[in-house]
Order: structure tokens, then C-alpha cells, then sequence
């Protein structure tokens, strides 16, 4: 569950927006939420405190200066832009094997305890698994859950991305029944479901996509998100580099691919 920064008080989020990635292919998700953590100047109010998740520690992924690049950070760290009214809870480890589900209701037990007005969930799905209907026009896809359809279903329409498209479950020898497939989501289809069943105002936002280089599909994904919470300033059109202008990149990105081959090889 959440335990807040040292020295803080546990914080009032009701009425908040909580933005999260699912661990999914490409990483792209907790990219993009890297991307609106570093371009806000988030603020750690605490973080997730879960055994479901890979341990991990490592230096501060948004340092600015010498002094802030010793501190640390662990798998699943909580921040939050008051004037904005958006919590975001970054997941920096994947999970461990059977442990998703158990993840997914502490997590939206700590949802309805706080109070959110509604979740936001950054995800992805293998593109060469796409259907011919999702190989048409735009690889942005979202999903909503009930309990939000009502209030941003048409706002959903008319952006860049598309429904999710539902495909039959037993291909060749039942097509009417239709489910929906994300190969690659990691926890997205399991934390959509039970929100839906628990009546929780979920969006899911995801882009077709394949590994290697995810850095241009992150910010896809993050600026298709800021189509809809509008977290930033839109650029003007014509702009030759929207995606540098609206987005700052974390220093902790430089180490993406590693840090190059050591000169003493050659």
C-alpha cells in the first residue's frame, strides 16, 4: 500500500487523476509517464509499498543537478503535481510470476481508500499481432470502463486514437463471441476488468508497437494522453519538433541502450 516520503503527512488525493503505466511490451507506458513526471516537475510524495514487483534501487532517473542525482529510487514510487490534480505512480520493475493479479486489487483498493476522480493507464500491445481491422489508419487505441464512458466517452471519439476493437474468442469456430486481446499488456486487460466489474472510472490508453527503439512511441503515447488531460501547453502546427518542445527528456534516458562500448575493447 502507500507510504508517504519521510517526514510527510499522507496527502489528500480525492478528486485526483492517477496516471500509471502497465509493464508491457517496449516499455512504452512507463516512458511516456517518465516524459510528463520530468516535463511537470513532479514531486515524490512516496511510493507503493507491494511485494509483487521485482526489487530493484537505483540513482534518481529526473535528476537536475549533482546534489539530486544520489538519491535514490525503488520499483514503485508515487508523485504528485497539486495544481494539476494528477497523481502518478510510476512501476520501474516487472512483476513476479503469479503476483499480478494480487498487485491489481491492493492497487485499486488504494483507489477507492483515496478517493480518485479517475485512472489513466499507459499501455502497449505487440503490433505484429494485429488483426487486418487494427492495420488501418492510427496504432492508438483506448479502452473505458463504465463507470467513466458516460463523461469522457465522447471526448474519446474525437481524438487520435480509436476504440480498442474486440476480437472473437474462438476464432473459426465461434466469431460471435467477441473479447478483448492485448498480447504484450502485461497486467492492462487484468486491471481493466476488474475495474469494470468493481465500478471504477478507468481509461486506457495504448499503442501498437514492436521492441527496440520505444522512445518515439512514448512520446506518441504521451501526447495522445495530453490530447485528452491537456498536462501541457499544445504546440503551434507546422512545428518541425513537437514532440522535443512539449516533452522534457530525464537525464536517466541517456542510458537507455547502456553506456556504449569501453574504448579498451579496440
Amino acid at each position: 500500500m502507500f507510504v508517504a516520503c519521510q517526514g510527510r503527512a499522507p496527502p489528500d488525493l480525492k478528486g485526483f487523476t492517477l496516471l500509471m503505466p502497465a509493464v508491457s511490451v517496449g516499455n512504452v507506458g512507463q516512458l511516456a509517464v517518465d516524459l510528463v513526471i520530468c516535463t511537470l516537475g513532479m514531486s515524490k510524495i512516496g511510493y507503493f509499498y507491494t511485494d509483487c514487483l521485482v526489487p530493484m534501487i537505483g540513482n534518481n532517473p529526473y535528476a537536475t543537478t549533482e546534489e539530486n542525482a544520489a538519491e535514490l529510487c525503488i520499483n514503485s514510487e508515487v508523485y504528485s503535481v497539486p495544481s494539476k490534480k494528477l497523481v502518478v505512480l510510476q512501476i520501474r520493475s516487472p512483476f513476479i510470476k503469479n503476483k499480478y493479479r494480487t498487485f491489481c486489487q491492493k492497487l485499486l483498493s488504494w483507489v477507492k481508500i483515496c478517493g480518485f476522480a479517475k485512472i489513466a493507464v499507459l499501455s502497449s500491445s505487440y503490433a505484429y499481432r494485429c488483426n487486418d481491422q487494427q492495420l488501418h489508419g492510427t496504432s492508438l487505441r483506448y479502452l473505458l470502463s463504465p463507470a467513466i464512458e458516460k463523461t469522457c466517452g465522447s471526448i474519446m471519439e474525437k481524438l487520435s486514437g480509436r476504440e480498442l476493437e474486440r476480437v472473437a474468442a474462438f476464432p473459426g469456430i465461434n466469431d460471435d463471441e467477441k473479447v478483448f486481446h492485448i498480447p504484450g499488456g502485461g497486467i492492462t486487460k487484468v486491471l481493466f476488468t476488474e475495474s469494470c466489474s468493481k465500478g471504477i472510472p478507468m481509461a486506457v490508453l495504448l499503442k501498437f508497437c514492436s521492441e527496440g527503439d520505444n522512445i518515439p512511441d512514448a512520446f506518441a503515447l504521451a501526447d495522445y494522453l495530453n490530447e485528452w488531460l491537456k498536462l501541457t501547453e499544445n504546440q503551434q502546427a507546422g512545428s518541425c519538433s513537437l514532440q522535443s518542445s512539449r516533452w522534457k527528456i530525464p537525464r536517466s534516458w541517456k542510458l537507455l541502450f547502456g553506456s556504449g562500448l569501453p574504448p579498451a575493447l579496440f
